[in-house]
């Protein structure tokens, strides 16, 4: 359960958040691969002009971000604060996915909860485990045997670093290159006793 701070923690320059949410009724945000697809095509769309992002894990009714607001922001936004900026963004982002998944689907009424959680990331300890959770969380909720192998989050995408959002660079770095970032997930998995599975 969120904490009452998650819901109205401020966003402000240079800052690290966890962004976290899901549908108002618990049932999927995602029906087909299609959607992923196109929530993450949207995130990049509206939060890429104003945040980095290190690390995003998609699930049946939730999702996990974990994003750095920029420095700076286009002259358009200097007139409002950080987190007037970052919050509209992300109400933006919203409203388009849930519009156009709320069509697709027949649904009527709102799709996402609000307000949406955010949690600031108080130190470097706090990032490194961030990161794994958001990457084990579909085996903390038994939809995979394996977290890395789920196919909506940014595990895999950090080592191909094909994604256009993901500062991937910076994320090995932190942990001291692919090995590492590897070893720190493998040994976390070994020892996490939220996942509750046993390893081959």
């Amino acid at each position: 359960m969120a904490k009452t701070a998650h819901y109205f923690t401020k966003f402000e320059k240079g800052h690290l958040y966890h962004i976290y949410n899901r549908s108002i009724d618990k049932q999927p945000l995602f029906r087909n691969e299609d959607n992923y697809s196109f929530f993450l095509k949207k995130y990049y769309k509206y939060l890429s002009m104003v945040t980095k992002t290190y690390a995003y894990c998609l699930l049946g009714n939730h999702f996990h971000i974990l994003l750095r607001v920029n420095e700076s922001f286009p002259s358009s936004f200097m007139e409002k604060s950080a987190h007037e900026i970052v919050s509209h963004q992300l109400q933006k982002f919203f409203q388009s996915y849930a519009m156009a998944f709320t069509k697709q689907q027949g649904r009527i009424g709102t799709l996402f909860q609000t307000p949406f959680k955010r949690a600031l990331i108080t130190d470097d300890s706090y990032f490194t485990q961030i990161i794994y959770y958001i990457h084990a969380n579909p085996q903390y909720h038994d939809l995979t045997n394996d977290f890395k192998h789920w196919p909506w989050s940014s595990f895999k995408e950090v080592l191909l670093k094909e994604n256009q959002f993901l500062e991937y660079d910076e994320v090995l770095k932190w942990f001291g290159g692919e090995s590492f970032y590897l070893e720190y997930h493998d040994e976390r998995k070994l020892t996490d006793t939220r996942l509750h599975l046993e390893d081959d």
